[in-house]
């Protein structure tokens, strides 16, 4: 276990080739602290140095909120709190590099940066109170051009749009039907099928699916933008970061009250 201010994360070692790993922030609806994600990039860390070919990942199963996303008290001191080299986006980078199959296990609501940690993982197996939420239009936070890549990878377009242009969650009826999750199944029923599907795979040639894994990263990552359109988004996001809408998003969030943005 790896105690955090703000959060644990706990690993299981199920056999030699199957990791249970569980995070943990109960008073703050598992939000990811960026203390919580170093301590989780650790643990994947040290898993794939243990070449344990296949990862189980997942807060505790039974809770209302699977995680909050990011914890906001921390965006009051970080403006961009999902760029390149935070601790959110390192740890997806970990996943999405890990030589091996990680499976996430969602029971419970999935928001913001949440949704991202789930869809960075290989495999998603989820019951019926799972939905997945993409809020940073309520604060007024740009998302990444990297993290969109996900979703679009993953998502029809006007799905995606429909998720970060309301913020209104996406179901796990609907989730399963555009094939966000892999296998929807009843709570009783959830570990069990966590743990068969990752037994089937632990059984298989571990090079082999690491080989392909790695090549599907690559493949996804081949998306060639020009210096220009780099450029012009992170001024973008440079706007949208530094905005008075931002301020106002973050203040409205902590007074729970609806924000009011002027577009500045």
């Amino acid at each position: 276990m790896n105690p955090t201010s703000s959060g644990t994360v706990t690993v299981n070692i199920v056999d030699e080739r199957i990791a249970r790993v569980v995070f943990s922030n109960p008073t703050h609806r598992n939000a990811l602290s960026a203390q919580l994600l170093a301590s989780l990039d650790e643990s994947l860390a040290a898993l794939a140095l243990q070449r344990v070919p296949v990862v189980i990942l997942g807060s505790e199963v039974g809770q209302p909120v699977w995680s909050a996303g990011h914890d906001i008290r921390e965006l009051q001191h970080d403006r961009d709190p999902i760029a390149y080299g935070k601790p959110l986006e390192q740890v997806l980078r970990r996943i999405r590099a890990y030589p091996g199959v990680v499976i996430a296990l969602i029971s419970g609501s999935v928001w913001g940066g949440a949704v991202d940690l789930a869809m960075s993982c290989d495999l998603v197996v989820a019951d019926h109170s799972a939905s997945f939420a993409m809020t940073p239009a309520n604060i007024g936070l740009p998302y990444t051009t990297s993290g969109l890549l996900r979703f679009f990878n993953n998502l029809p377009i006007h799905v995606l749009k429909e998720m970060f242009f309301t913020a209104q969650k996406l179901d796990a009826e609907r989730a399963e039907r555009f094939g966000v999750i892999n296998r929807l199944v009843n709570s009783d029923a959830l570990e069990t099928t966590a743990l068969d599907m990752a037994q089937g795979i632990a059984g298989k040639a571990p090079l082999a699916i690491a080989a392909v894994k790695e090549q599907l990263r690559i493949l996804e990552d081949l998306q060639p933008m020009p210096v220009q359109a780099m450029e012009q988004i992170a001024e973008l996001r440079r706007q949208a970061c530094e905005s008075a809408d931002f301020t106002e998003g973050l203040a409205a969030f902590t007074e729970r009250r609806p924000a009011v943005f002027s577009g500045n």
